[in-house]
């Protein structure tokens, strides 16, 4: 896939913040952005044009982009389910990261960043995309970031099902 033909959607609250990603993107090439500055738009926009890459600002006033984010993994169509999320943050607590990861982002940036730092995140998420995995209560990238092929105790997640990301293609 060209990173000409990505599709993007910015949700942001913050309409400069927005330009900002948008004017970046553009700059990276990404041509085909769309801004949505609260979920319900966010859901509209998605429904009428199906997104390669999602990002989205966790919290925004009395809302969170990770109301967005549950949204999508939610859905039953794997175009939607399986779409690529960043998530950028004014915030870097460890609870709020936490709370990203735990709703099913991919990738997590916290404001200010660099061009490069947006560019790295969507590098990972388009060609080092982690696999998937649903538990009971989660579905969405592996959480974990490295994996070690001789741990044999309890916590190994047996159970879970693991999708290949290399099973879908984005866009």
């Amino acid at each position: 896939m060209s990173i000409q033909t990505i599709r993007t959607l910015v949700l942001d609250d913050n309409r400069q913040m927005r330009r900002l990603i948008s004017v970046t993107l553009e700059a990276f090439g990404i041509k085909k952005v769309y801004g949505a500055d609260t979920i319900e738009e966010a859901i509209d926009l998605y429904r009428d044009h199906r997104f390669d890459l999602v990002i989205a600002d966790q919290r925004m006033g009395n809302t969170s982009g990770l109301e967005f984010v549950r949204w999508l993994r939610a859905q039953t169509d794997r175009s939607t389910s399986f779409v690529p999320v960043i998530v950028i943050s004014s915030y870097s607590e460890k609870t709020r990261i936490l709370e990203a990861i735990n709703a099913g982002i991919d990738e997590f940036l916290v404001k200010p960043f660099k061009p490069v730092d947006l560019a790295r995140r969507i590098d990972a998420v388009t060609y080092k995309r982690r696999d998937f995995i649903r538990t009971l209560d989660y579905f969405g990238p592996d959480r974990r970031r490295f994996k070690n092929p001789h741990y044999t105790g309890p916590m190994k997640r047996a159970d879970d099902i693991v999708v290949d990301c290399d099973e879908f293609e984005i866009g």
